[in-house]
């Protein structure tokens, strides 16, 4: 999968995050290509209450040694991390042979003498279709009534059929329920009752250097291959993107170095507790042993918008911005070297406000810089993507605005986001 590089300014539409193009990936490599993004932001000011509802797990032992706890850590979540199948009806084709004879390129006569001669040309036909398999990745249980969570990208193709394969071997056919519109996630739903699931980590306690273990199926072959590492950052942001040419920006990320390969999209990144701490989502191609996951609030509120709504609910304001920095300052002679610039995007259809969103309503303007967001100062270390997905539609978020030199404070109540 070759590297592509990441403009200086990615400017996305906001919704709650940047919809700057989705990733496609082909069906059968669920691995992304990655790169450096130059004008990310991090936070840590914005953080979901939200508690963990998902899968309960009982206390591990107590463990002689580090490797003794790693055991007992993959015995106890191997249950509930299953392989993800993926097939299609695909057309089925045979080699055919048809004959032409000679007389047709020569001008020979088509008699029985001439036949001998005839010249067997092979052809491609089409007999039917049959199911086939084009791809894998892999899912966890986070309830035990057979709600599973992965990757988006796993399950994008809406004419795909799914299948998970569990730890004990079986089979059971998977529905998608819910493909979030802004983050990399989706969720899958089997017919059962009394599955293995995992806990997802109810505090955001994640520590740089602290275990961080994967279980997935490796290269869409090995399934429930084990790897094990550390957290090697924490708030990374960074732009992904696929063959097919789009990017999608990851926010807030956490980095790790155990290994993360094709297919282990979509499982568990766990702590030494046995708690998700992360999804698998993405992995360097330009590097050794640098992989990302999606962080644990991501997936909590996605588990409870789920259960409470019977969908994915994002929360949506409208504006397309680029982070303000010193050199955007210097480049443009603007008054303040922080805050969030509204700005259009590369084409003339990527508005900087769109027309009826919640900002418009507000009366926030194409070049108008937001300074704070709830009393909140945007700097580059505070995202304005996470204090609004930190919300939910309905909820208001009081902006200071610098608009034609003036600042202003608006109130915005926020909607919810339409696919």
């Amino acid at each position: 999968m070759s590297l592509r590089h990441s403009s200086k300014l990615l400017i996305g539409f906001f919704s709650g995050a940047l919809l700057a193009g989705f990733i496609l990936v082909n069906i059968g490599d669920a691995k992304y290509t990655l790169w450096p993004f130059s004008g990310g932001e991090t936070s840590s000011a914005a953080s979901s209450s939200v508690s963990s509802v998902a899968g309960s797990v009982d206390p591990l032992p107590a463990a002689s040694s580090q490797e003794d706890l790693i055991v007992q850590t993959v015995k106890r979540a191997e249950p509930a991390v299953v392989s993800v199948i993926i097939t299609k009806d695909l057309p089925k084709l045979e080699q055919v042979y048809q004959d032409t004879p000679l007389g047709n390129d020569f001008g020979l006569p088509n008699d029985p003498f001439f036949r001998q001669f005839m010249m067997r040309i092979p052809q491609m036909r089409q007999n039917g279709t049959q199911k086939t398999e084009v791809g894998g990745g892999t899912a966890f249980f986070v309830t035990s009534d057979g709600l599973l969570m992965t990757n988006k990208h796993v399950v994008e193709d809406s004419a795909a059929e799914y299948t998970i394969l569990l730890n004990d071997g079986r089979k059971l056919p998977a529905t998608v329920v819910a493909r979030d519109s802004v983050n990399d996630i989706a969720l899958l739903q089997v017919k059962g009752s009394g599955f293995s699931a995992l806990s997802i980590d109810p505090n955001d306690q994640v520590d740089l250097g602290q275990t961080a273990i994967t279980i997935g199926n490796a290269l869409g072959e090995f399934r429930n291959t084990v790897s094990v590492g550390v957290v090697s950052g924490l708030q990374r942001s960074i732009t992904a993107g696929g063959p097919g040419g789009d990017s999608e920006k990851l926010d807030q990320i956490i980095q790790t170095d155990a290994a993360i390969n094709s297919g282990n999209s979509g499982g568990p990144l766990l702590s030494s507790r046995g708690e998700v701490i992360g999804m698998n989502t993405a992995v360097s191609s330009v590097g050794q042993n640098i992989g990302f996951a999606l962080p644990a609030r991501e997936l909590r509120r996605v588990l409870a918008s789920f259960q409470k709504n019977g969908r994915i609910v994002r929360p949506y304001i409208g504006v397309r911005y680029v982070p303000v920095t010193q050199d955007l300052k210097d480049r443009n002679k603007l008054s303040v070297d922080y805050g969030v610039l509204v700005m259009r995007g590369a084409t003339p259809a990527d508005l900087a406000v769109i027309p009826g969103s919640p900002a418009d309503k507000a009366g926030i303007v194409e070049n108008d810089i937001i300074l704070e967001a709830d009393g909140i100062k945007l700097t580059p270390s505070v995202s304005f993507q996470q204090i609004i997905t930190a919300k939910a539609p309905g909820d208001t978020v009081t902006l200071k605005v610098l608009s034609k030199g003036s600042e202003k404070t608006v109130t915005v109540t926020l909607e919810e986001l339409k696919e």
